[in-house]
C-alpha cells in the first residue's frame, strides 16, 4: 500500500470532517438549549449561502455582503424561535421536529422566491490549488482551500465550544439543557437563551454556507449537506460539542477511506452512503453516541 497516497486521502478525509463537524454543531447547539431537532438547519446553510452571493451580485463588496448576511442569519434565528419555537413549548417533542420540516420547506421556498434558484459561483478568494509545502516535503497532494476552510470551522467551533463552556450564557445553556423548569426556578431567561442559541445557529449556518457553497456552487443541494451531519450526531451524541467534532472526523476520514479502498470492490459511489451504514452499525452498539448520556429508564 502506498503510504503518502494513503495519508493523503486520510487527511483530506480528516479536513472534510471538520466542516461536517460544524454544519453539526448547528445541531448540537439548539438541541441542547430547547430539545429540538432543527431539520431545518440544512435548508438555513442554503439560505445563508444564496443570501451573501446574491447580495454579492447586487454589487456589494464580498466583506459587506458577509456582515449583511450574519445580521440577517441572527435575525431568522431569532424569528423562528420567537413565531415557531415558543408557541410550541411543553409541546409533544414530535410536534417540534414537524415544526422544523414544515420549516424546511418554507425557507427553501422563500430562498429561491427572493434570489432565483440558479446555480451561483462563490469566490472567497481562497485558491483551490495543492500546497507546494506538503508536495516539496512529504510528497502528499493536500488542497489549499481544504486546509484553510478546516482551519475556519476549526477556530469557531473551538471558540464556540469556550463560549459555551467558559461563559456565564454557557453556563446558562448547560443548566437549561439539563431541566427548563429547574433552570427557570433560579431566575435563568429561558426565552433568552433560546433566542441566543438560534441566534448563533444562524451564524453557523452561513459560515458552512459561505465554505460549501464556495466549494460546491450555491445550489439547492446544500441543503443535502446538513444530512451529512446526522451520522456525525449519532456517533458523537446529539448533546455534545466535543462528540460533534470526533463524530466529524470520523465520519469525515472514513468516507474517504472506504471510496477508495472499499469502493472499487463493490462498483464506487459508496461516500454518500457508507457514513449512514456506519452510524446505523453504532447505533446497534451505543446509540446514545460516544459523549452522550446514557439514558437509563426505570420500570
Amino acid at each position: 500500500m502506498n503510504l503518502n497516497f494513503f495519508f493523503e486521502v486520510l487527511i483530506g478525509g480528516l479536513l472534510s470532517g471538520i466542516m461536517y463537524a460544524l454544519v453539526a454543531l448547528g445541531f448540537v447547539l439548539i438541541y441542547k438549549a430547547s430539545g429540538v431537532f432543527n431539520f431545518a438547519q440544512g435548508s438555513m446553510v442554503f439560505f445563508a449561502a444564496l443570501t451573501c452571493v446574491s447580495l454579492t451580485e447586487l454589487g456589494l463588496p464580498l466583506w459587506a455582503a458577509i456582515l449583511v448576511s450574519i445580521g440577517v442569519m441572527a435575525l431568522l434565528g431569532l424569528a423562528i424561535e420567537r413565531i415557531v419555537l415558543r408557541p410550541l413549548v411543553n409541546q409533544p417533542e414530535i410536534s417540534l421536529f414537524m415544526a422544523t420540516i414544515g420549516l424546511t420547506f418554507f425557507i427553501e421556498g422563500m430562498a429561491q422566491l427572493m434570489w432565483g434558484s440558479d446555480v451561483k459561483r462563490l469566490d472567497l478568494g481562497i485558491e483551490d490549488v495543492p500546497m507546494e509545502s506538503m508536495m516539496n516535503t512529504f510528497n502528499i497532494v493536500i488542497s489549499r482551500f481544504d486546509v484553510t476552510a478546516a482551519a475556519i470551522c476549526a477556530l469557531l467551533v473551538t471558540g464556540l465550544a469556550l463560549f459555551f463552556s467558559r461563559t456565564k450564557v454557557g453556563r446558562a445553556l448547560r443548566a437549561v439543557a439539563d431541566d427548563h423548569q429547574a433552570a427557570l426556578a433560579v431566575g435563568i431567561p429561558l426565552q433568552q437563551i433560546w433566542g441566543i442559541v438560534w441566534g448563533v445557529a444562524g451564524f453557523v449556518a452561513l459560515v458552512a454556507g459561505l465554505l460549501w457553497g464556495s466549494r460546491n456552487g450555491v445550489q439547492f443541494s446544500l441543503s443535502f449537506v446538513a444530512l451529512k451531519a446526522l451520522p456525525v450526531l449519532i456517533l458523537g451524541g446529539f448533546t455534545s460539542v466535543p462528540g460533534a467534532i470526533i463524530g466529524g472526523l470520523i465520519i469525515g476520514a472514513s468516507e474517504k477511506l472506504a471510496e477508495v479502498y472499499i469502493g472499487p470492490f463493490v462498483g464506487g459511489g459508496i461516500e454518500g452512503w457508507f457514513p449512514y451504514v456506519l452510524a446505523l452499525g453504532f447505533l446497534l452498539v451505543r446509540p446514545e453516541g460516544l459523549f452522550g448520556e446514557k439514558i437509563i429508564r426505570r420500570i
